[in-house]
């Protein structure tokens, strides 16, 4: 636990942009298929974070070919590549988990005008 306190206190990234619940953002993942590597992009919104510190994370949600798919990224992993903020949301809630039993329009959030 000590190594742990000593890493988040050295390393957390400043390069992620400030994003919230019900943004739609693009999470460039690095995916290891036995020797070779690739970033893939994973674009949807966000329905949660979590935690505080090294261990926070955040669930992004999107609908693949009639399929809720739901990804958990740690904010800090190495695996992270990139966060992109595509559109920012309106909402009222802390954590959109409401999103999975909706379908089609029904499941967008409103988009915040600055």
């Amino acid at each position: 636990m000590d190594a742990l306190k000593l890493i988040s206190q050295g390393s957390l990234k400043s390069e992620i942009p400030q994003f919230s619940i019900g943004d739609t953002v693009k999470v460039d993942v690095n995916i290891r298929e036995g020797e070779r590597e690739r970033i893939q992009q994973f674009e949807g919104t966000v329905i949660a974070r979590k935690g505080s510190g090294i261990s926070e994370t955040f669930t992004v949600r999107r609908v693949s070919y009639g399929v809720g798919v739901e990804r958990v990224f740690p904010v800090h992993s190495p695996n992270v590549k990139a966060v992109q903020v595509v559109r920012h949301g309106r909402v009222r809630r802390a954590k959109l988990y409401y999103l999975r039993n909706r379908v089609g329009k029904a499941a967008k959030v409103k988009e915040q005008l600055k």
